[in-house]
């Protein structure tokens, strides 16, 4: 099929893996991507091993797009968006970047548009307000980049730290009442991490409930458990004082209120629809929660447009890449039967 060209909208893991599964059939791919870098989310994450692999999937998002960078079939662009698309075959759009506005004919479409974070400044936890209130995403991007945790406020190592999960996941408050599926495996892995380099730092874990997800996970909670403090509770406020972060929560034990004092507060924030235009361009369907509706198999090689990874609702790193696999293997049996019609018609 080597006269072939797929357009994907995202160069995140699902995106990437899509390509790669195209390219070894022979098939072109043409990659928009909004951002400036690839592999999406997933890049920034760092590997969270200590003295051997605990599959949190960072060296998939890697892998993948090292080998995407190399590969003569796909072509990727930076920096871009789709402004036209057609919503039928044939398709052709136009996208566009800083430096020029280019058109795109090809033979299929895949939607990999990925997530949106949920950003915690309407949180009572002083998000953007406290230096020493971060992100789970932005505490990978600190230990990939500097290899350690330092407080934002002085660079010191924290002391303590607390890490809160479901933060904009599973809230009734919000409508948001799907799991992000992600948080609780990482956040873990993460704090084993943070133990194994400083084991004196004491960590206060806070949850719903832990959910099993990912590779092994299971076995790998039941090793570490003990090594953190869990607390089955989500705090209510977090406040500054002059000696750090003061977070209070309701103690089911005792049904009292606690304050625990910390030096850093890790919120797992959760995954979000990402309402890209292409959605509306190419008329797909959505849920409730605002994720795009799994195409049904026949629909989809019917249409020629499909969609793949965390588009479709939360999912981690391994999953996403599967998914985009999946996605391309329907795209070649779209691509097959609408050739054969072609020669036959």
């Amino acid at each position: 099929m080597s006269d072939k060209t797929v357009l994907i909208v995202g160069a995140g893991v699902a995106g990437l893996s899509a390509a790669l599964q195209l390219s070894k059939n022979s098939v072109k791919t043409i990659i928009i991507e909004k951002s400036s870098f690839h592999g999406g989310h997933a890049a920034s994450f760092t590997c969270k091993a200590a003295e051997k692999c605990v599959k949190c999937g960072a060296c998939i998002a890697e892998d993948k797009l090292k080998k995407a960078k190399t590969d003569d079939n796909i072509k990727i662009f930076t920096n871009s968006v789709i402004k036209k698309i057609s919503a039928a075959a044939p398709f052709k759009a136009v996208a566009e970047n800083k430096a020029k506005r280019f058109d795109i004919s090809c033979d299929a479409v895949i939607t990999a548009t990925g997530f949106t974070l949920f950003n915690p400044a309407s949180k009572p936890y002083g998000y953007k307000k406290f230096d020493n209130v971060i992100t789970n995403f932005e505490l990978e991007n600190m230990i990939r980049e500097k290899n350690q945790i330092q407080k934002p406020s002085d660079k010191k190592n924290p002391n303590k730290i607390a890490f809160i999960q479901c933060v904009g996941s599973r809230d009734a408050s919000l409508n948001h009442l799907w799991c992000s599926k992600t948080c609780c495996g990482s956040a873990i892995r993460m704090a084993a991490l943070i133990k194994d380099k400083n084991p004196d730092t004491e960590i206060l874990f806070f949850y719903i409930d832990i959910q099993n997800f990912g590779k092994d996970f299971a076995s790998y909670y039941k090793k570490i458990k003990d090594k953190i403090k869990m607390i089955r509770s989500i705090p209510a406020d977090i406040f500054e004082t002059d000696k750090g972060l003061l977070i209070t929560y309701f103690d089911k034990k005792t049904d009292k209120p606690i304050e625990e004092p910390v030096d850093m507060a890790i919120l797992s924030v959760g995954i979000t629809p990402n309402n890209s235009e292409i959605v509306q361009m190419l008329n797909l369907k959505t849920e409730n929660t605002g994720f795009i509706s799994k195409p049904k198999i026949n629909e989809a090689i019917k249409s020629g447009i499909f969609a793949a990874g965390a588009a479709l609702g939360p999912m981690d790193i391994e999953e996403a890449a599967a998914s985009g696999a999946s996605a391309a293997l329907c795209v070649l049996k779209y691509l097959g039967e609408h050739n054969s019609k072609n020669i036959n018609g």
